[in-house]
């Protein structure tokens, strides 16, 4: 994975990173040389929210299956929420 320097992001712009982007599928910036920020093309963001969704997904599927879940009105919902912030 390609780094950037904050300073040549500064001064070379969004061409460091379409260049970057180039050889690898993301690239992280860092600012006084620190890994701090990852870029990457739409293409490849949308691939893992996609792959997030469905493990969100997969995992709520599980819950109901081994029976971990609340069925409750919105008024439980809410008195049980905050019940649980005290």
């Amino acid at each position: 994975m390609k780094t950037i320097a904050a300073n040549e992001l500064k001064t070379r712009g969004v061409s460091s990173i379409e260049k970057a982007l180039e050889e690898s599928g993301e690239a992280v910036i860092s600012v006084r040389g620190q890994d701090r920020y990852v870029v990457m093309d739409m293409e490849e963001y949308n691939r893992l929210r996609v792959c997030e969704l469905e493990s969100a997904l997969y995992e709520t599927r599980q819950q109901i299956a081994s029976g971990e879940f609340v069925e409750e009105n919105v008024d439980e919902h809410i008195a049980r929420i905050r019940n649980a912030a005290k």
